[in-house]
């Protein structure tokens, strides 16, 4: 019998699909026949029925599980009579019939969302009505209002949520203060960007010493306190259970999408300046080399009694008698005190070997109409670390206690690379000829010591980009496994109440560490298909645990599997939500882009893969795609080893990190691509010689290392100009076999990637 698996089908904008199966092997690829009665993100059974000439499965669906829940956000048009929807996300690959009673009050044009009311079958085209409209593609702040939705990010709260929110005080009350620590007089502070409008943390640092003579232990005293959300949001109330349904706030450029109700994010768990605020403290005893002698935790009321930049920190440590250190002259033996212990706590970070690369986020800067005025890094001074490295030690301190009480709670666990991704990176770094490597069981110190040996050489990009590449992604799980990245052996969040779900279980269950109690994870509502996924998910996870393939899982309590799945929970919407944030901000790149056509500007290399050259602009930190075809008229072959494209006949090398001249040649808004070519000052190609160094002419590298996972341009959006010119001759969505094949993605670059 051949084999028969589930999963969820993965549509591709050229008519084709994949399975992505339950059990975690390889997709199983869907020629574009199998694709006209199911959608993206449907549940099928396939059945395998051959592998294609590199070995890939191909399947056939023999059932639709489930359909998917999730409506489709298009642009309504109207062709020859007839109304349809184009799907924004060109996944779906099908158009959404709209029968003329069910437009509601939607334009030709318009951007609606759509409710499916008839799925597709193998002769017939999905049949929707009109769910909302949402206005004209191009309302300011449209591109948001679309990513909400495409990744289904809850952005209304829940008439119940809203309705106790009101019934919130606006201070702190009399009874508040009961059983906890008086802090006001201490002179905590919090210290954040300029656009902060939540603050989570407080900070305060006193130099300390514990004994007499040459045995006295000297270091300092450093204070944490985090704002005290899970005082006024009950385990199980209608806020809570809004919260854990986000997860997450969401970021996007002018707007955010709380996790919490304005008035408690901004106002009442907000710690701002000279009022009182309930907090969660962690109090410290760091030593000189920065380990952390003694810590507790207790609940508290405190003061903030100011509030700072990291600007302003910044300037402040640099001059403590300029204009700024006058200014606050109050607290500038404070600052100066944190800045001792962020000293400390440095020691101990570069002692324990955690992996510290320098890299450059960039923040787009939007007018009140919501264009692009500009693209800026944003810069990472001292006061970043200095906060960075007290809330690190905080969050350790937490997982610690949770650790040591034996009590069940999430952790933050990054784990070290897959096997799979250290032959990748052991190939890599053979190929460079530098001389260095990682064992068979890797440990963090040996990726810092290959940053800080290449750190000067002309490929350092290149380098560090292989490193980062290789490591995992970070989840919330209650099984501590420590934290690859940071070299810690057990870590936890702590410090982001207001904004993440996890730190507002971490701080329950210390509460219930100190009252000598339990905490029990409430059983909060999700909705079927999610309930399924994590049951799916909790049932693969237990069996990837088991170690002799003829043993069976464990069985875990139903306490523990609780913790599982809010792990699961917490971890997927994390994704999502960095998912929406990418999509909004490469929309808001290509628009901008798009007024950039036919200009030069200079950039560096970011990826070489088979098909072309990523290459991220100096000036803007934009990326775009220089195709293979624009390299020349000799044939470039891809070396997966050096992850670079060399010419056969001249041994010109394209690798991350060479620096290169282009020509904004072509933006694809729907797509959310942007197409580069290289240029000289003749306008030519760019030659170059197989010695030329990496670098520029001085072999130096400019651009900064640029996180890959931050930088992806995701194939999106409305209708292009020549699928509605076919559209309007009579083609239908089910006639997408027939277009002709793009170039890929950067999704399915990124995609590619994960699988190597």
């Amino acid at each position: 019998m051949l084999d028969e698996v589930e999963g969820i089908v993965q549509g591709h904008r050229d008519g084709h699909g994949f399975v992505s199966r339950d059990d975690g092997a390889a997709d199983i690829y869907l020629p574009p026949n199998e694709m006209r009665a199911v959608l993206h993100k449907d549940r099928v059974k396939v059945r395998i029925v051959r592998s294609d000439r590199k070995g890939r499965p191909e399947g056939r669906v023999v059932e639709i599980v489930e359909r998917s829940k999730q409506p489709i956000i298009g642009r309504l048009l109207q062709e020859s009579g007839v109304w349809l929807v184009a799907p924004e996300d060109k996944r779906y690959g099908q158009d959404v019939l709209i029968p003329k009673g069910a437009i509601s009050m939607a334009k030709a044009g318009q951007v609606v969302v759509v409710e499916l009311v008839e799925p597709p079958a193998l002769f017939g085209q999905p049949v929707g009505r009109i769910k909302e409209v949402l206005g004209e593609v191009d309302d300011p702040g449209m591109e948001i209002e679309i990513a909400v939705r495409k990744y289904s990010v809850p952005h209304e709260f829940s008439e119940a949520c809203v309705a106790l929110a009101r019934t919130l005080p606006d201070a702190v009350r009399a009874p508040d203060k009961l059983n906890r620590i008086d802090l006001t007089d201490i002179p905590l502070v919090t210290i954040d960007g300029e656009d902060a409008r939540d603050f989570d943390d407080a900070v305060y640092c006193e130099p300390y010493s514990k004994g007499r003579g040459r045995s006295a232990i000297k270091g300092w005293r450093l204070l944490v306190a985090i704002a005290d959300v899970s005082h006024y949001v009950q385990t199980g109330s209608a806020i809570d259970v809004d919260a854990y349904d986000r997860a997450t706030s969401v970021y996007f450029p002018r707007r955010v999408i709380p996790m919490l109700p304005e008035k408690l994010s901004n106002g009442l768990c907000s710690l701002n300046p000279e009022v009182e605020r309930l907090c969660m403290v962690c109090d410290m005893l760091v030593t000189e080399d920065g380990e952390v002698d003694a810590y507790q935790f207790y609940p508290a009321v405190m003061w903030s009694h100011a509030r700072f930049t990291y600007t302003e920190v910044a300037a402040i440590l640099s001059n403590t008698k300029g204009p700024e250190a006058i200014k606050r002259k109050d607290r500038v033996d404070d600052l100066l005190n944190l800045h001792g212990v962020f000293q400390a706590l440095l020691k101990s970070r570069q002692k324990r070997g955690a992996v510290d690369f320098e890299t450059t986020e960039t923040q787009i800067v939007c007018d009140e109409n919501g264009r692009i005025e500009k693209i800026i890094p944003r810069t990472r001074n001292v006061a970043h670390r200095v906060i960075e490295e007290a809330m690190l030690a905080a969050n350790v301190c937490s997982a610690d206690f949770i650790a040591q009480s034996k009590h069940p709670g999430l952790f933050r666990v990054h784990e070290g690379p897959t096997p799979e991704k250290m032959e990748t990176l052991r190939n890599y770094l053979k190929a460079t000829g530098l001389g260095m490597t990682i064992g068979d069981d890797p440990k963090p110190g040996e990726f810092q010591a290959i940053a800080q040996a290449t750190k000067d050489r002309p490929d350092a990009q290149q380098i560090h980009s292989m490193l980062l590449r290789s490591m995992q992604q970070a989840i919330y799980t209650p099984a501590n496994s420590g934290h690859f990245g940071l070299a810690f052996d057990a870590y936890t969040h702590f410090t982001s109440p207001i904004r993440r779900y996890p730190d507002l279980l971490v701080h329950r269950v210390i509460k219930a560490i100190l009252e000598k109690a339990r905490y029990q994870l409430p059983t909060l509502p999700v909705p079927g298909e999610a309930h399924a996924k994590l049951a799916r998910r909790l049932e693969k996870g237990l069996a990837s645990k088991v170690k002799d393939p003829g043993e069976k899982p464990r069985k875990a309590s139903a306490e523990g599997l609780a913790w599982e799945a809010a792990g699961l929970h917490c971890s997927a919407n994390e994704r999502r939500a960095d998912e929406a944030s990418r999509d909004v901000e490469a929309w808001l790149k290509c628009k901008y882009m798009r007024e950039h056509l036919g200009e030069e500007y200079g950039g560096v290399v970011s990826s070489a893969t088979s098909f072309g050259l990523f290459v991220t602009l100096d000036s803007m930190y934009v990326e775009g795609l220089v195709h293979i075809t624009e390299l020349g008229g000799e044939y470039f072959r891809f070396d997966e080893m050096r992850q670079e494209l060399r010419g056969e006949r001249t041994g010109t090398r394209y690798a991350i990190g060479t620096r290169v001249r282009i020509q904004v040649s072509r933006v694809d808004l729907d797509g959310r691509k942007i197409d580069f070519r290289l240029v000289n000052e003749n306008d030519g190609l760019v030659s170059r010689t197989a010695g030329d160094k990496p670098g520029g002419k001085d072999g130096k590298l400019r651009a900064p290392l640029q996180d890959r996972s931050e930088a992806e341009l995701g194939g999106r959006t409305f209708l292009s100009e020549p699928r509605r010119a076919a559209s309007k001759s009579g083609r239908t969505a089910k006639s997408a076999a027939a277009k002709p094949v793009e170039r890929p993605s950067a999704t399915s670059k990124k995609a590619a990637r994960k699988k190597r």
